[in-house]
This record gives C-alpha cells, structure tokens and sequence, in this order.
C-alpha cells in the first residue's frame, strides 16, 4: 500500500461497462516525510474519501483482489481514509483531526 492525498476527483462519461457507477479520484503520492511527490494517479474509491484527504491506496493486481473488482480494470484503489500517522517515538506525520481544525 502507499500513502495519498486527494486531490480532485474524475468525471469520465465514456468508460468500460465494468466502471459504471464507480467513483474516481485523483489522487497524489505522499513520500514517508509526508512531502507530496510529483506523481499522480486515478484511483477508484470504495471508501468515500474527499478532497484533502490522506488515504491508503492498494495498487496492481491487488486493487482487484476486493470483492466484485476481480473484472474491473484497475490499477489502484482507494481502501482506507487516514485518521494520523505517527513516526519516530510517535512524532505525528499526519493528524486529520489538527487538519480539520485549521480548515
């Protein structure tokens, strides 16, 4: 698994029949000092993330090992949303609580 954040989401009206109603996201690659990385991906999303938000991605043939996604054609997907990531004698690398009592 990798670390993201959410950065948009993906609107595509012509898709394989298997897509249908799957929700995609935009998502950038965070580095393990929590520096966002230049890569992007599309990421499908099974677990209702939003904009900002630090997930876990799943990629390869792993993304297709959940459930009904074995025929889909995907390349990563969205499997948790972050709530901290602690580092170092628990240095906080991330806490969505701190993120959202700034927003």
């Amino acid at each position: 698994m990798q670390i993201a954040k959410v950065r948009g989401t993906v609107v595509s009206t012509q898709k394989d029949p298997s897509m249908t109603g799957v929700k995609l996201l935009l998502v950038q690659y965070i580095d393990e000092e929590g520096q966002l990385l230049p890569q992007y991906e599309v990421a499908a999303d099974i677990v209702g993330a939003g904009v900002s938000e630090w997930v876990l991605i799943s990629r390869g043939s792993a993304a297709r090992t959940e459930g009904r996604r074995e025929s889909q054609p995907l390349d990563a997907l969205v499997v948790g949303i972050i709530d901290t990531i602690n580092v170092d004698n628990n240095r906080s690398l991330y806490s969505k609580r701190e993120i959202e009592r700034f927003s």
